[in-house]
């Protein structure tokens, strides 16, 4: 379970944040914990839903960074692969033994270029998204540099307003230059709608996705009408992947946080109005943190503050008690309110964040624990990996 992990010379608090058999009251703060248990229930409830709405799922790497996660979503969960946002996390995932990588971004930058079309000696099916027919030619000619094969897709905005083409002429126009390319492959269309993911209504997501599953069965249809298919036809997100499920046209999901959860998914609802951390998935991602001074009697500061953890999507919520709040941080501070003065120093609390992606991007190390007991670290093995 530590594959990548030799504790040899390694020393708690300098090097690694815990070692396997200590108690979670042991692990140095603050840092990532997972609930290996809620983990493995979510991955397998992710796994036997896509399974049995014919999807593939095509897990989101950009949000756990992680090797060890995506092959623990391959063995309980059954996922086709991984997609990424950035050539060095396709790397890191190619190296780690990731055999299907999609990059679900552009890349133009020649040398990044490059980069991508060596990533099939490494063993990974290799596919980028790609929007604009002049990055058509430098692709081909990476691929045919390194004799290897890039596999593309036409990425659509189908309303997140970042890339991607707007009409159905301009995905015929792109995935007939990537057909006639050399060293390219037309794998079919990205539509990942990343606008609709966090509004907390069901029928407003429902409302965002039925437009973009009008433009995508449109492409695909016209297409097919050329007698091109799309193997892949990607899309699909934690707060959506019900709708492209039920589309008829998707054949791909790529939800992320699914797996770990945080505090801004948490309160979207479900179509019983539920909140989705109360009924669909399991919070298995933790920042712990520790009280550091209750100088104050009213106030408890913890050592998870801003270089802990990313609030851009809101604080983070405490996991598991409403006798205390966690409502303000500065760098290397937390504040909680703590009224009626129920924790003293050291004390350990589990912190659910705002926003898991960005805050996995600042930590070294998972810890797993399970029934208490510390079971494995996992390196962040993506950590940094924005080029």
């Amino acid at each position: 379970m530590n594959r990548h992990v030799n504790f040899e010379g390694l020393e708690v608090g300098y090097d690694i944040p815990a070692l396997p058999g200590m108690t979670e009251a042991e692990i140095q703060t603050p840092c990532l914990i997972l609930d290996l248990d809620a983990l493995e229930r979510n991955i397998v409830k992710m796994g036997d839903y896509a399974r049995a709405h014919g999807m593939r799922h095509r897990v989101h790497g950009k949000m756990h960074k992680s090797v060890d996660v995506a092959l623990l979503q391959d063995r309980l969960g059954g996922s086709c692969g991984v997609c990424c946002q950035k050539v060095s996390e396709a790397e890191a995932f190619a190296r780690g033994g990731i055999r299907d990588i999609l990059v679900s971004n552009q890349v133009r930058d020649p040398a990044k270029i490059d980069r991508l079309a060596r990533l099939p000696k490494l063993g990974a099916r290799t596919i980028v998204c790609i929007d604009e027919i002049a990055n058509v030619a430098d692709l081909s000619d990476a691929a045919m540099r390194h004799g290897t094969e890039i596999e593309c897709l036409v990425e659509i905005d189908c309303g997140a307003g970042r890339c991607g083409v707007r009409s159905t002429a301009d995905v015929l126009a792109i995935a007939r230059a990537v057909a006639a390319a050399p060293g390219l492959k037309f794998s079919g269309i990205q539509a990942y709608q990343g606008a609709m993911q966090h509004l907390d209504s069901y029928e407003d997501r429902r409302a965002k996705i039925d437009i973009a599953v009008a433009m995508v069965r449109d492409a695909v249809e016209a297409l097919a009408a050329e007698g091109v298919a799309c193997d892949i036809v990607g899309g699909g997100g934690t707060g959506s992947y019900y709708f492209e499920s039920a589309s008829g046209v998707y054949n791909e999901l790529q939800c992320g946080s699914y797996a770990f959860m945080d505090a801004d998914y948490g309160r979207i609802l479900d179509h019983d109005g539920q909140r989705i951390d109360a009924g669909e998935w399991e919070n298995a991602l933790f920042i712990l943190t520790s009280v550091m001074s209750h100088a104050k009697a009213d106030k408890a500061i913890v050592d998870a503050g801003l270089k802990a953890q990313s609030v851009d999507s809101g604080l983070p919520v405490i996991f598991g008690r409403d006798d205390v709040k966690y409502v303000k941080c500065s760098d290397e501070h937390g504040v909680v309110e703590d009224p009626q003065g129920v924790l003293k120093v050291n004390d350990r609390l589990r912190l659910v964040p705002g926003h898991c992606d960005p805050t996995c991007n600042v930590h070294d190390w998972y810890v797993g624990v399970r029934d208490g007991k510390v079971e494995l670290l996992w390196p962040v093995s993506a950590r940094g990996k924005a080029f």
